[in-house]
Order: C-alpha cells, then sequence, then structure tokens
C-alpha cells in the first residue's frame, strides 16, 4: 500500500491505541484498493472476511 510516512505513523497509532493489529488493518485497506477500480468488485466482501477471520482464529490460539 503507498501512504506516505505521516499516514504510516498515525495509523499505527490509532491502531495501538485501539488495540488493533496494524498489519491487518493494512491488508484490509491493500485488499480494498486492489478492487477499487474494477468495474465488478465480485469477491471483495469475501476477501476482507478471510482476512478478519485469520485474525479471529489466531487470537483465540
Amino acid at each position: 500500500m503507498s501512504t506516505n510516512q505521516t499516514d504510516k505513523e498515525l495509523l499505527e497509532q490509532l491502531c495501538q491505541e485501539y488495540k488493533i493489529s496494524f498489519e491487518k488493518v493494512n491488508q484490509l485497506l491493500a485488499t480494498v484498493k486492489e478492487y477499487q477500480f474494477k468495474d465488478r468488485r465480485i469477491g471483495i466482501y469475501e476477501a476482507l472476511k478471510e482476512i478478519i477471520k485469520s485474525d479471529l482464529k489466531n487470537e483465540n490460539k
């Protein structure tokens, strides 16, 4: 994902403040960006769901 350093730092701070995985948020944003300019966004919800589910699976271990 192409974000400038200030945006990245702000996102990292927010993730720490709200106790959310920066890596997962970054993955979610990259996935949304990947689908952004497609004519049809078939599969985006499934892709986002899998990222979120993988985080939940790791928490339960």
